[in-house]
């Protein structure tokens, strides 16, 4: 099923928009998160075809988002990268083991992320 819609979760207005500008101008859809708690919510309610989920958030952290998007029936079949400045092995491990499909640092490349973003398609 090819991307259509995409959902940027991030509390950095700055990232938001740079990733909105990005996909907008490559005829993505987007809606936008501030933090993991929206993300779940909309997720339900949205229903993306992608989420790209920063890890560092207040309260509801990337990963725990992204655990329960994956584990929950209604959304588990939405994929979602983790596109977060923790670059470490044990972070994308960690990403991948609560339901990521992928993992980007940032700062962003956006032919890499437009070329994932290809893949999925």
């Amino acid at each position: 099923m090819p991307v259509k819609k995409i959902m940027v979760v991030d509390d950095s207005p700055t990232e938001r928009f740079f990733l909105q500008e990005l996909l907008v101008k490559n005829g993505y859809a987007v809606i936008t998160a501030e933090n993991g708690e929206e993300a779940v919510a909309k997720s339900r309610g949205e229903s993306p075809d992608l989420i790209l989920m920063d890890v560092v958030m207040p309260g509801l952290n990337g990963f725990q988002a992204t655990r329960q998007i994956a584990r929950a029936p209604e959304t588990a079949h939405i994929p979602i990268f983790m596109c977060t400045t923790k670059d470490q092995e044990t972070d994308k491990i960690w990403g991948v083991r609560q339901g990521a499909k992928g993992y980007l640092v940032k700062p962003v490349d956006a032919d890499d992320l437009l070329k994932k973003i290809a893949e999925l398609g």
